[in-house]
């Protein structure tokens, strides 16, 4: 399993997902409050932001613990954007621990972390062109071919984890995606909780803090974020 979060809103630093909570996704690597498979999260980490002057969102990945990278605490107070997604890896057993494997995957302006696991076999069909031969890499690559055949980034991931779901009961497919204006994530076999603020959303596997306002979103569900609305469905 993995933890994510992700911001859309007014700008801020990366640190906000990560160093600055009580439980950002730095304490989540090593002692994450609400996960349901595996106990630390040190196969890798990645993070992806949004800057006015490039077409495509910059990423920052790596294959070590979140918490060996010296030079992270520095990048994450630079970089700043106004939408933000970042991850802390728990390989499945048998895959790969390289940075190809490690979310966020991207493409165009998408950026997508998978938190759980699932058969390669039920998502093959459904991909083309995965950046590595981990389950996530290939959900990723699946998400994207939907969105490059028209749909929109919440219908992308709805779309596949319900097919991918039907071929592999006991799959876990909770995915969290952006395209810099808005976030969709999905829950199936794991937590996933947002908070609005006065001036954004945030999103995350767990909690960031003990402050009220969390909201959980129910098990099989989507969630779409824009500026403007929240919005909770059934998958």
């Amino acid at each position: 399993m993995c933890r994510h979060a992700a911001w859309l809103g007014a700008a801020r630093p990366l640190t906000s997902l990560i160093h600055e909570p009580p439980y950002g996704l730095l304490v989540q690597s090593y002692a994450p409050r609400r996960q349901r498979a595996g106990l630390i999260n040190a196969d890798g980490f990645g993070m992806g932001w949004y800057d006015p002057d490039r077409a495509e969102p910059v990423r920052y990945r790596r294959s070590v613990p979140i918490w060996t990278d010296a030079n992270l605490p520095a990048l994450a107070e630079v970089a700043r954007s106004t939408c933000l997604l970042a991850a802390v890896r728990s390989a499945t057993v048998g895959m790969p621990i390289e940075e190809s494997a490690t979310a966020p995957f991207t493409d165009g302006t998408w950026l997508l972390s998978h938190n759980g696991r699932v058969m390669r076999d039920a998502v093959k069909d459904l991909a083309d062109g995965a950046e590595s031969t981990c389950d996530a890499a290939w959900v990723a690559a699946a998400v994207f071919q939907r969105g490059r055949a028209g749909a929109g980034l919440g219908e992308a991931l709805a779309h596949v984890v319900v097919r991918a779901g039907e071929k592999d009961p006991a799959a876990r497919l909770n995915l969290l995606a952006c395209d810099g204006a808005s976030i969709a994530a999905t829950v199936w076999g794991d937590t996933l909780f947002h908070h609005r603020l006065h001036d954004g959303v945030l999103v995350a596997s767990e909690p960031l803090d003990d402050l009220p306002g969390w909201q959980a979103v129910p098990e099989r569900s989507l969630l779409t974020v824009t500026r403007d609305d929240v919005r909770v469905q059934p998958l």
